[in-house]
């Protein structure tokens, strides 16, 4: 009988230990997902960045009411693009005159899909249509065929510059 219930207290035991490193193994891996750099932005920017998931989740959010390409409207959910620009340290409102008006945004995509913007598009002192970095459609989280992240422009009326599988944000300046 004593033989029996050391064999069981081992079983349980040993069933509570691969139960923890399992758990543990989850959250090590939902914390090196949050970690993953998604987003790089650079060029003429004074803080070149790689970000991640916890970065812009830490900046506010926005939603905006759009037709998609199959003329359906949806609610999108993200960040506005001109506030991931800002945590590069780009200039913008009273920062963008100049020589810097004739800057422009290069939107880059996993497939090597790229759309270009000039910078006074995406400040709201310029103009009043908002260019989201959405990560969400409807309240969930974008399909892998569209994100992790998506250019979406508000009042645009063709979509060539809805970016999808957005990786890359890089400034330039016109020559």
């Amino acid at each position: 009988m004593k033989e029996a219930r050391a064999k069981f207290i081992c079983l349980v035991a040993a069933l509570l230990f691969a139960l923890c490193a399992h758990a543990a193994a989850a959250q090590t891996a939902t914390a090196k997902a949050e970690d993953k750099v998604l987003l790089s932005v650079g060029g003429e920017v004074p803080k070149p960045l790689g970000l991640t998931a916890g970065d812009l989740s830490k900046l506010p959010r926005r939603s905006i009411k759009a037709k998609d390409h199959d003329g359906k409207e949806y609610t999108f959910e993200g960040v506005e693009l001109v506030e991931v620009l800002r945590l590069a340290g780009v200039g913008f409102g009273e920062h963008l005159r100049g020589k810097a008006v004739a800057n422009y945004l290069l939107v880059e995509a996993s497939d090597g899909y790229k759309a270009v913007f000039a910078l006074p598009e995406v400040d709201p002192e310029y103009s009043e249509r908002v260019v989201l970095l959405a990560d969400k459609r409807d309240g969930a989280a974008l399909a892998p065929a569209e994100g992790p992240f998506r250019i979406i422009v508000e009042g645009e009326k063709r979509h060539a510059r809805w970016v999808r599988q957005v990786t890359k944000l890089t400034i330039r300046k016109s020559d």
